[in-house]
């Protein structure tokens, strides 16, 4: 299929259809849009539907252009383009969030390294109840519930949300930095050892 720039005129109408009907498929939706998902409805294959969404970011992320699509882990979702974010904010009068405590900023990281994992997990890394914080970051969207472990009492099991990794503005859990001991670790085993 030549779904690219460079062959943007020699697109057959049924290509152009299933590039509009894409587009609008995102832009209707305002949240992530699994990948996978729009190309059952498409009827195409995932591969094909990677190259509809590639095309689609290079139209879109251009310098100048006030509308980004990002790819979040299997998802994709326009959004606005960071130099426009002022001006977007004063349009529609939002106000900032409020930027994250140092108690949810550590919940968060214990959950985005670790999940899924539960509240009781959280509170034994940190050594303080968690509860408030873990809801309000479920409310803010940047963790969700992801099922329950098979225990007594079956606690719900917590993870991270394509919010979080869009605020981050990473597309995957794997772009996470290495946590310094891991790191470390990795470092150890790959020295070379000193030579007599």
């Amino acid at each position: 299929m030549a779904y690219g720039n460079e062959k943007k005129n020699k697109r057959s109408g049924s290509e152009k259809k299933q590039l509009g009907a894409a587009e609008a498929i995102i832009f209707a939706s305002g949240d992530p849009v699994s990948i996978s998902h729009m190309a059952q409805v498409l009827e195409i294959s995932e591969s094909q539907m990677d190259e509809l969404i590639d095309c689609l970011m290079e139209e879109y992320n251009q310098e100048g252009r006030g509308i980004r699509l990002v790819k979040l882990d299997g998802y994709v979702q326009m959004c606005t383009a960071s130099e426009y974010g002022e001006t977007v904010r004063k349009a529609l009068e939002m106000r900032r969030n409020t930027p994250l405590s140092q108690a949810a900023m550590e919940v968060l990281a214990v959950i985005a390294y670790n999940q899924p994992v539960t509240k009781a997990y959280v509170e034994q890394v940190r050594g303080v109840d968690c509860s408030a914080v873990i809801s309000g970051l479920s409310a803010k969207g940047l963790v969700e519930e992801k099922g329950r472990l098979e225990l007594p009492g079956r606690p719900l099991l917590y993870g991270t949300t394509p919010d979080f990794l869009r605020c981050l503005n990473i597309h995957s859990l794997q772009e996470l930095p290495p946590l310094p001991q891991k790191q470390q670790a990795e470092e150890e085993k790959t020295a070379v050892p000193p030579q007599d």
